[in-house]
């Protein structure tokens, strides 16, 4: 293995509107057009009633919690995060959608207490508030020095790849796309002349190389790729067929990782000829607390994907996962038991890994590759 490990620090959906907007400093309109209510604050209501109070105003980073001590302690070379929120002022709710997410632009020191380097944007929820509603959310992220990919003002604008500088004057690409399986109506890709997202129309082999050629005519020596991809359904652990052949045509074509999102609870990971696949990392931030139905596949628990990787050739050293819980709209440390259960839930959903193990004041726990 050549030279020092690259840490990357992965996880999904970063939603930081609706409910959470309202806790924080400068909560915009609480306006909704859902079935289930017509105002954000209900959303906090229902996390009170099952865990208690939430402070009103939060602040910035209340809803983080024990994440940013984490990070702080794992010091990854890299932070990537799936920003599923529009960031706006504006009521242009898109129609023929049951849920639109917005957070204030005033709010935005909440996602910059993360620190991330890259958000990615290319979900099914950037464009709830319309095509202004993405322009003032690319605008006010790049006036606050935040990288993005998978969305812009125009198809090569949404293609184009954030870029990384890390030590040794090595580089992280970061590549966002997003699928229909996700819930990314199709008027919302970008094209020639028309501002969107990234969007692949289906998880087949022709797309996928298609994307690895755009990837390797980019790449140069040293860099480390990473396919940032918004795909699959909500709930459940089959990964589709289609779906893991895409990703096994990415990390041949020159992908290094693929950091699948958009499932509310974390779906399988794989090690693919020494390289990793996230098929889905599951929620890290939402206003989802209280809310039921789905209590069986644990939605409540929230993972850092912490990726070490050789610089050189992308290949997995090992995952490190940290276990936190949502609760009162704050991250917090997981229980053992807790740790236990996803522990063994990883094991039987993955592929490709040594048996998962335990270690550490956190209760993380480290996955590598079998071979």
């Amino acid at each position: 293995m050549g030279g020092d490990l690259l840490t990357l620090f992965l996880c999904g959906d970063v939603m930081l509107g609706r409910g959470v907007d309202q806790i924080l400093p400068h909560p915009g309109d609480p306006a909704l057009r859902e079935g289930y209510s017509r105002d954000a604050r209900d959303y906090v209501a229902l996390a009170e009633a099952a865990n208690g109070p939430v402070p009103r105003p939060a602040a910035f980073s209340w809803p983080w919690g024990e994440a940013l001590t984490a990070l702080d302690e794992a010091a990854p070379a890299v932070r990537v995060l799936n920003l599923e929120t529009s960031v706006t002022r504006y009521s242009d709710f898109a129609p023929d959608k049951a849920i639109h997410y917005r957070m204030n632009p005033a709010n935005l020191p909440c996602l910059a207490a993360a620190r991330p380097d890259v958000c990615v944007l290319a979900n099914n929820h950037v464009l709830d508030f319309g095509r202004r509603g993405l322009a003032e959310t690319l605008a006010t992220l790049a006036e606050a020095g935040l990288r993005t990919a998978g969305a812009g003002a125009d198809a090569a604008a949404a293609s184009r790849p954030a870029i990384v500088p890390v030590a040794g004057g090595r580089r992280v690409l970061v590549f966002s796309f997003g699928m229909p399986s996700s819930g990314i109506p199709g008027t919302w890709a970008a094209t020639g002349d028309r501002s969107g997202v990234a969007f692949v129309a289906e998880p087949s082999r022709a797309a996928a190389s298609g994307i690895a050629d755009r990837i390797r005519q980019l790449k140069q020596p040293g860099d480390i790729a990473v396919a940032s991809v918004h795909w699959g359904s909500n709930w459940g652990y089959h990964v589709p067929r289609d779906q893991a052949a895409f990703a096994h045509v990415l990390l041949d074509g020159g992908v290094d990782v693929v950091h699948g999102h958009s499932s509310h609870h974390p779906r399988a990971l794989e090690a693919y000829r020494g390289k990793l696949v996230i098929h889905g990392c599951g929620d890290l931030i939402d206003d989802y607390e209280g809310i039921t139905g789905y209590e069986h596949y644990r939605d409540d628990l929230r993972l850092l994907y912490l990726v070490s990787v050789d610089p050189d050739t992308g290949r997995l050293h090992e995952l490190r996962i940290v276990p936190l819980q949502s609760r009162q709209m704050r991250l917090r440390p997981a229980s053992a038991d807790d740790s236990r259960w996803l522990r063994t839930l990883l094991d039987s959903i993955g592929s490709g890994f040594a048996p998962c193990t335990t270690a550490g004041p956190r209760g993380a726990l480290t996955l590598r590759p079998s071979s």
